[in-house]
């Protein structure tokens, strides 16, 4: 009975894909439609958001980002109206696909001239017809997932029409088989589970509007779209479970201490510790919880432990002062801070907390503790490990941290970020670097750096790659040692750090790198050129914040390209948004949004905007508009969407009524300092303080050097920059070291205060 029931099954199913095939020759499009409307519903789930945009009658061209090869037959069964796309006919050759293309009435065009002017003007045809015509603008498959340059055709299809522009994002096939997540289409394991796909239907645009600003808008509907689905993917502490569960023998995390754990070592560890913590130390109720820790294997295990017990862990900078310490102890409510006194040795903090010392707890760990860890981490499944420690009660807008900002520019403030917003940024990095198994990612930032915190911590534990860490960036001999012992691949810094590493660093212990990727400060050419020669790796530069968990957007690196098939990175920018992330520009004067390639202040929104400020809604409110956070940052981005930092707004002064950047002043200085010299430490800076005739007034900070103020007033003369942007003679002041942070980031408020200082000095 059942053998027959199977073989009628199976006999059905062959006489509906023969009737399909009978069908597309036959050019039944009702049948047509009808089987592939049947066969999307059985295999995904389907969401609208937006359908009231949709013009009912009259032409309009739709515009769709393009992630998988089943785009456009997907697109087909979301319209209610028929669509007809543009398509290359190279993807529907044979009789087979050939019919298949023209069943849907679609417009097939080759790489010839006159085919494409053909298809261009049956596009423009089909639109004063009343059609629905389809687009993806972006020429060919997205290999990244994110949203590639627009190509200018639209425009030429729409000349001589009135017919608005529908701009769309399709959310939902980055990472199938059809699309290129992990480097390869097909040849991977599927999901079990049905998809859900959501198309976000943005409102109509006139005809008029330019290519960049409708690719503008579909970045803003695919930030739209991950804000709405980062509540829903799995909880990071749920996903590090598994990770550290699935991830081998090998070495998952060590540190330069000499501790190295596998994954599932570190797991134990990480739940014996957990489960004293709440015996011994924690209070039920105490939510957020200090740690001052170096980068290493005990801060990976004390940040995961705080994190699967469903508390704050809050990474307390251990490069300020106590007072400031203290603020930030004060501001979170901290009551106990966890650390290590080997590590406290180096410095003389006066604390307004209990200091928990791991050395002084470790023996308290019994053999319950253990017991617990190893059944957790290596007998229990791990949905039972996960629903034994409530991780089904945590959601995505629950926040993970706190991390301070730098206080660069003033007193830090304490941003909170949501498991929604560093799981974004996991899975931004793994799209765009595409950590590998093979690879060891060298952890030097620290874990109060948003990036050491988002990526070196979470993005390393959570995917599948390895963790190497040391304790102090600028050590770079030790940092050497550490590349080769581990063959570091991939690597996070900051100009300064890579300047030091320059100088210090043999090529054979950096022969494995293939990844780096810099921030917090603009990278020079020349600097980028050296360690190219030296290492024979390129530094790309990224961007972003801490109020944006924190990246932004980053250059693909040359080994993770696919510039065969696209553009990925441009030098001198920060790169595109990645996914889930919009970026425009708007007028500092009136807020309005500003043309491509216009310099103004940098906004950003999507699913990576922090939850706000720690106990400042004033200052929340400030800083984020209508979801959109003002970065204070100046920027322009050009048309295929790669922003460009041009300054900062605290790094402008007002001059007479004029804005004169600080940075551009800042830039030909160093070149001056740097002639003849191959030392490429940071030797110059531009700051400013008030004036009583002009406003404001420039002033140089500066190493020692024989160069002097006349001979560099007379280069920025040469250099082509205006009268006012030139220093006075009196406002060049030497300087021991330029003031920066411990994250490598120029110090301006202390720069601004010793400006201040030393001009006062002078005065008297």
């Amino acid at each position: 009975m059942l053998l027959q029931i199977l073989l009628a099954i199976a006999l059905s199913v062959i006489a509906l894909h023969a009737l399909l095939v009978l069908a597309i020759f036959l050019q039944w499009e009702w049948f047509v439609r009808l089987y592939f409307r049947g066969l999307f519903a059985c295999l995904y789930r389907k969401r609208v958001v937006g359908l009231e945009n949709l013009p009912a009658e009259g032409g309009y061209l739709l515009c769709s980002n393009h992630v998988s090869w089943l785009d456009g037959s997907l697109m087909l069964w979301f319209i209610p109206r028929p669509v007809h796309f543009i398509v290359d006919a190279s993807n529907f050759r044979g009789k087979f696909m050939f019919a298949l293309g023209k069943v849907f009435d679609s417009i097939m065009m080759t790489s010839s001239p006159k085919s494409i002017a053909r298809a261009l003007k049956a596009g423009r045809d089909g639109l004063n017809h009343g059609k629905v015509i389809g687009l993806f603008p972006e020429g060919g498959i997205s290999r990244n997932g994110q949203l590639q340059a627009f190509r200018p055709g639209m425009e030429k299809i729409l000349k001589g029409t009135e017919a608005p522009i529908v701009p769309v994002y399709l959310d939902g096939m980055w990472g199938s088989i059809f699309s290129n997540s992990g480097g390869r289409f097909l040849w991977k394991m599927p999901q079990l589970t049905r998809r859900t796909l959501t198309l976000h239907i943005g409102k109509p645009l006139p005809t008029q509007t330019p290519v960049a600003t409708v690719r503008e808008k579909v970045q803003q509907l695919n930030a739209q779209a991950y804000k709405q689905i980062g509540t829903r993917q799995p909880i990071l502490t749920r996903r590090l479970i598994r990770s550290l569960r699935g991830s081998g023998r090998g070495i998952k995390s060590a540190d330069s201490t000499g501790a190295e754990l596998s994954g599932k070592t570190l797991l134990v560890r990480i739940l014996a510790l957990r489960k004293m913590l709440r015996r011994e130390v924690l209070d039920d109720k105490e939510i957020n919880v200090g740690i001052l820790l170096p980068p290493s294997v005990p801060a990976v295990a004390v940040n995961f432990a705080m994190a699967i017990d469903r508390r704050v862990g809050v990474n307390l900078n251990y490069t300020v002062s106590s007072d400031v310490m203290n603020k930030c102890i004060h501001t979170a409510g901290i009551k106990h801070v966890l650390t290590s006194r080997r590590f406290m040795e180096k410095f003389d903090f006066k604390l307004d907390a209990e200091m928990v010392y791991l050395e002084d707890i470790k023996d308290r760990v019994g053999w319950m503790d253990k017991l617990s860890g190893l059944l957790g981490g290596f007998v229990f499944p791990a949905r039972l490990t996960e629903w034994l420690l409530g991780l089904q009660n945590v959601s995505g807008d629950d926040i993970l941290t706190v991390i301070f900002t730098s206080g660069s520019t003033g007193t830090p403030k304490g941003v909170m970020l949501t498991y929604a917003n560093i799981g974004h940024n996991v899975d931004a990095i793994d799209c765009v670097v595409r950590l590998r198994k093979e690879d060891s990612v060298l952890g030097v930032l620290p874990f109060f750096h948003s990036f050491g915190y988002a990526v070196t911590l979470w993005g390393v534990n959570t995917l599948s790659s390895a963790g190497v860490y040391h304790f102090n960036p600028l050590d770079a001999k030790q940092v050497g040692k550490m590349a080769e012992k581990y063959k570091a691949t991939v690597m996070l810094g900051t100009p300064t750090f890579l300047r030091g590493y320059l100088r210090r660093i043999e090529p054979e212990q950096f022969k494995w790198l293939d990844v780096v990727v810099v921030g917090a400060e603009k990278m020079p050419i020349a600097l980028a050129d050296q360690f190219e020669k030296r290492f024979g790796v390129r530094p790309v530069e990224g961007y972003g914040a801490t109020e944006l968990s924190p990246l932004v957007s980053v250059n693909v690196p040359p080994s993770r390209s696919v510039e065969k098939f696209q553009i990925d990175c441009r030098e001198c920018s920060v790169g595109r948004p990645v996914n889930g992330v919009a970026a425009k520009v708007i007028s500092a004067d009136d807020g309005e949004d500003l043309p491509v390639g216009t310099d103004g202040l940098l906004m950003i929104s999507g699913a990576n905007v922090m939850k706000g400020y720690m106990g400042r809604e004033d200052l929340t409110c400030e800083a984020i508009r209508d979801g959109w956070y003002a970065t204070g940052d100046v920027a322009k981005i050009d048309k295929e969407g790669f922003i460009h930092i041009t300054g900062r707004v605290s790094r402008f002064s007002k001059i007479g009524g004029e804005m004169v950047p600080h940075i551009q002043v800042e830039e030909e200085l160093a070149v001056a300092f740097c002639e003849g010299d191959d030392d490429d430490a940071i030797r110059v800076m531009v700051t400013s303080v008030p004036d009583e005739k002009k406003g404001e007034r420039l002033i140089v900070l500066h190493l020692p050097s024989e160069k002097q103020p006349d001979e560099l007033r007379k280069h920025l003369v040469a250099a082509g920059l205006p009268n006012i942007y030139i220093p006075s003679q009196d406002s060049f002041l030497e300087v021991a070291e330029i003031p920066l942070l411990g994250t490598g980031k120029l110090d301006l408020k202390g720069a601004q205060d010793l400006a201040l200082e030393l001009t006062a000095a002078v005065a008297r």
